[in-house]
């Protein structure tokens, strides 16, 4: 880790960052800097896009801060800092109405972010337009999607916190949608559809509402979605569904429901490994994947994943469940060379 004193930082580091966006901006524009915070959030009057954030963390006591933002997504994990140190620290978050789930709550409008940490403790903040930034965008149900309120989680909600600025992410899920809805939603596939750009990523998880859709059905449906991002020049990247958490007596997971086998015996994940093969589509094989970690943790342990403890819910992740989940994400994303790795957050 580089450690600066605040003068040679401020001079060096977050110069060209600090003079290309003053803390009042002219012509009546939004300030967007630390006049915009307090001691545990900070909000910017900035209209839906794509924004860079530049932090500066540290104080003259030992700290630690974590910075999340918009419907409780994490965008820069607990960063430490000695007494007197200062650090520096980028991502790019995405602003948009609904700020959450697509077909949920506007949410506040502009940039809300939120200073969390066992010792919380910001020196500066830049917010600016981001002009270069790749999209990762997420199509998905509520395991995925950015889930409103605790103790819930979306694995989704996690990810960004793994990448720099450049990378942002995009998170389009939505709780409670097949293939079949989340096509025929114009707030849905309606909607991210024209916003994907040439170079940009969407990733699809769609299977665990698909309890009545036929293997026909459910396999044109991903034809359709990966044609549609290509279409737009985009990559697409199919992902086959977490597992759900039930075991059977001998301690696997259950075949049918917990590996995503619907009512009419489609069996979502191989149908979409299929598909990414038939058409030449990267796959990230999260239920094996998931199920390879479930089954080694087992019973007890595997609980902490899931909201078992708080809702006897075996479908829906915790907060370090999604956290987990998103990182076996990242960890994909990174092997198949889909991300540049210069955008891949590794403090």
């Amino acid at each position: 880790m580089r450690r600066f004193t605040v003068a040679a930082l401020t001079a060096a580091t977050l110069g060209t960052v600090l003079s290309a966006v003053p803390a009042q901006a002219h012509q009546g524009s939004p300030a967007l800097g630390k006049e915009n915070c307090t001691t545990t959030a900070c909000h910017f009057d900035v209209a839906p896009g794509t924004y860079d954030v530049t932090v500066l963390l540290g104080g003259d006591t030992a700290a630690s801060t974590r910075v999340g933002g918009e419907t409780r997504r994490t965008l820069l994990p607990e960063t430490a800092t000695a007494a007197g140190e200062r650090v520096v620290r980028s991502f790019t978050v995405n602003v948009r109405t609904p700020e959450g789930e697509p077909t949920g709550a506007e949410g506040t409008p502009g940039l809300d972010l939120v200073l969390g940490g066992s010792a919380p403790a910001l020196a500066d903040i830049r917010v600016t337009p981001a002009r270069r930034a790749r999209q990762i965008f997420l199509v998905g149900d509520s395991t995925v999607c950015d889930q409103p309120g605790d103790p819930y989680s979306g694995w989704g909600q996690q990810l960004p916190q793994y990448f720099r600025k450049g990378l942002s992410v995009a998170n389009h899920a939505d709780s409670g949608e097949s293939t079949v809805s989340y096509l025929a939603d114009s707030r849905l596939w309606g909607t991210v559809q024209p916003l994907i750009r040439r170079g940009d990523l969407v990733l699809v998880q769609l299977a665990h509402n698909d309890k009545q859709t036929d293997e026909t059905t459910y396999r044109a449906n991903l034809e359709a979605l990966v044609a549609g991002v290509r279409e737009r020049g985009g990559k697409p990247v199919l992902l086959t569904p977490i597992v759900r958490r039930w075991f059977n007596a001998d301690g696997t997971l259950n075949n049918n429901t917990a590996l995503l086998v619907n009512g009419l015996g489609v069996d979502h994940p191989a149908v979409t490994r299929s598909v990414a093969a038939d058409k030449g589509v990267p796959l990230v094989d999260l239920t094996a994947k998931t199920k390879a970690l479930v089954e080694s943790l087992g019973v007890e342990a595997s609980k902490s994943l899931y909201l078992y403890n708080e809702k006897r819910d075996n479908t829906h992740t915790s907060v370090h469940g999604a956290t987990v989940y998103a990182n076996l994400v990242r960890e994909e994303l990174v092997a198949q060379h889909l991300v540049p790795e210069g955008r891949v957050r590794v403090e």
